[in-house]
């Protein structure tokens, strides 16, 4: 699959309606589901093994997108053939009193994967470009009213690119993933969880406030795939009413990722290999 065409230009004014919500690929669903992506999710699981072993690189996921689009299914479905001892999973509620006393990415810098693991966020810093514009909550936040300008969230672009680059300067590899999912796919997952008892625990009528606001998260999230796609740190939107296609999508994405680091697996010193050797030797020498 060519991911190039689902990779974000910054720098450039960006349409969400010219990109696709739903498949567009001619790919088979059950090939992709039961071969393509269980093999890329075995090729993700040996490169994490060298990651680890390796231990200078990290790789960190971002996943945003509207409620329902598929992010826990992305972590769950895609993640789960990765170990759990180099793998964390983040996800980022509403800010707490001790956070909110903090710069925006105070609470993100604390949970950044150290090296030879992978961290995946389930939303990020980039709620505070998102919900905080749509709601325009810094007003409201302890910033100080001096600062809080009609440059601000151009002011956020600029050290959000900066963040992460210092990040990619450092041996940290951020991908960043959008779930491009359709109004009318969210309001069908929605009643879905309404319906049917057994997903009734994933829904919060704030989902239905915040659907409100539809047009302007849209408009936010143009504005901030624009302002912080770069080449160290790239923004992919993938479309998302196809559960099967972007769970595929996400796993090729991250396949790619690792390939690109191509970890290897430490080559021992002379005095460790002769250590070994010796180690072999009483343990062979065993009664």
């Amino acid at each position: 699959m060519d991911t190039g065409r689902y990779r974000v230009e910054g720098g450039r004014p960006v349409n969400l309606g010219q990109f696709s919500t739903r498949a567009d690929r001619d790919i088979n669903k059950k090939e992709a589901r039961d071969q393509l992506m269980p093999a890329n999710i075995l090729r993700m699981a040996q490169l994490q093994e060298k990651l680890y072993a390796e231990n200078r690189h990290a790789l960190l996921i971002v996943l945003q997108a509207m409620d329902a689009a598929g992010k826990d299914g992305i972590i769950r479905h895609v993640m789960t053939g990765l170990n759990p001892q180099g793998t964390q999973v983040v996800s980022f509620k509403v800010p707490t009193s001790h956070e909110m006393d903090q710069g925006y990415l105070w609470r993100i810098n604390k949970a950044l994967p150290p090296r030879g693991e992978i961290g995946i966020f389930n939303r990020s810093h980039y709620e505070d470009v998102l919900v905080a514009r749509v709601h325009d909550l810094v007003r409201s936040s302890q910033m100080p009213l001096e600062l809080v300008t009609p440059d601000i969230w151009d002011q956020r672009y600029r050290q959000i690119r900066d963040f992460e680059r210092y990040l990619h300067e450092n041996g940290t590899r951020v991908v960043k993933i959008f779930l491009h999912l359709s109004k009318e796919e969210q309001r069908e997952r929605l009643l879905d969880r309404i319906n049917q008892p057994d997903k009734n625990w994933k829904f919060s009528a704030g989902d239905i406030q915040e659907r409100r606001h539809w047009d302007k998260y849209m408009s936010a999230y143009e504005h901030m795939l624009e302002h912080t796609a770069t080449k160290e740190a790239p923004w992919y939107v993938v479309p998302a009413d196809n559960k099967w296609f972007s769970r595929y999508l996400v796993s090729q994405l991250v396949l790619e990722v690792l390939q690109d680091i191509n970890p290897r697996i430490p080559e021992l010193a002379p005095a460790e290999r002769a250590q070994l050797a010796e180690c072999r030797r009483l343990l062979e020498e065993e009664p």
